[in-house]
């Protein structure tokens, strides 16, 4: 594969959430059974799609470096409990990288919050899957919308999580997630100003060079996805079609937004 055919390559970057046989309400749509989990990554393996980590990806693109042949992405968000229980030993069983972007407010510990939707990660688990090869990245320390953030708020939840990752595992994340997969101008350039060097969002649609490190998409496995739906998904088949309403809920929604935002500035302007 040439650089040229690198630069128009899409790569299907896939968002779990929890891993779990009995989640709570909470993380039910957005969450895998055990089992499930298991045969999608054995459909990745005999369609010999080739795994590869956040970092991997973005630094390929960057400097123009050959990717692996059929790279596909394998992320989870959030940190919940049932990544180290049931999605490692899947993973393991195939080789296969995968990135975990950590909220890390959420995580059991001592920097717990108390907002946590669901069982979650512990450190000690969270630097297991490090040492196994998962490489962890930052989802901000509260999982707020971070488009709604005032600016010293926004830096707040960027860097203090960014601080923790480093000195709890060992090593300075270098990829980012937003929540919700929101984001703006102004939040992508604090994203890069505190240090991330690429960064992924949602968008439902295949992850490409030209979307820049801080604007990749990624695609959605939850429970509902059937084994003809996730195979459509790491071929890169009927994303579109697969989709078309979780878009069109979320391009309503992102003028709902903007429509707050707006309002926010009017309001702050007349106080």
């Amino acid at each position: 594969m040439t650089e040229s055919d690198d630069a128009d390559t899409r790569v299907p970057a896939l968002m779990y959430h929890a891993v779990a046989a009995e989640p709570n309400d909470a993380t039910r749509d957005l969450s895998v059974t055990p089992a499930a989990f298991a045969e999608q990554m054995a459909v990745i393996a005999d369609r010999g799609l080739t795994p590869i980590g956040t970092a991997e990806l973005a630094a390929a693109w960057r400097s123009g470096r050959p990717l692996p042949k059929r790279p596909v992405l394998i992320t989870f968000d959030d940190g919940y409990e049932g990544v180290h229980r049931h999605a490692l030993p899947a993973l393991a069983r195939h080789g296969f990288p995968a990135t975990l972007f950590v909220s890390t407010g959420w995580l059991r510990g001592p920097y717990d919050t108390g907002g946590a939707l669901d069982t979650m990660l512990d450190w000690d688990q969270v630097r297991e899957l490090a040492a196994a090869g998962v490489e962890i990245g930052g989802h901000s320390h509260t999982h707020p919308q971070l488009d709604q953030l005032a600016e010293e708020r926004l830096r707040y939840e960027l860097i203090h999580c960014k601080e923790i990752v480093a000195d709890q595992v060992g090593a300075v994340p270098a990829s980012f997630a937003y929540p919700y997969g929101y984001s703006d101008r102004r939040v992508r350039r604090a994203v890069r100003e505190t240090g991330y060097a690429q960064a992924l969002a949602v968008g439902n649609g295949l992850a490409r060079r030209a979307q820049g490190p801080y604007a990749l998409r990624r695609v959605t496995v939850r429970r509902g996805t059937g084994p003809d739906e996730f195979a459509r998904l790491v071929e890169g088949r009927a994303i579109a079609r697969t989709f078309a309403r979780d878009r069109a809920l979320t391009k309503g929604y992102a003028a709902l937004r903007r429509a707050r935002q707006l309002r926010g500035r009017v309001l702050g302007a007349g106080a």
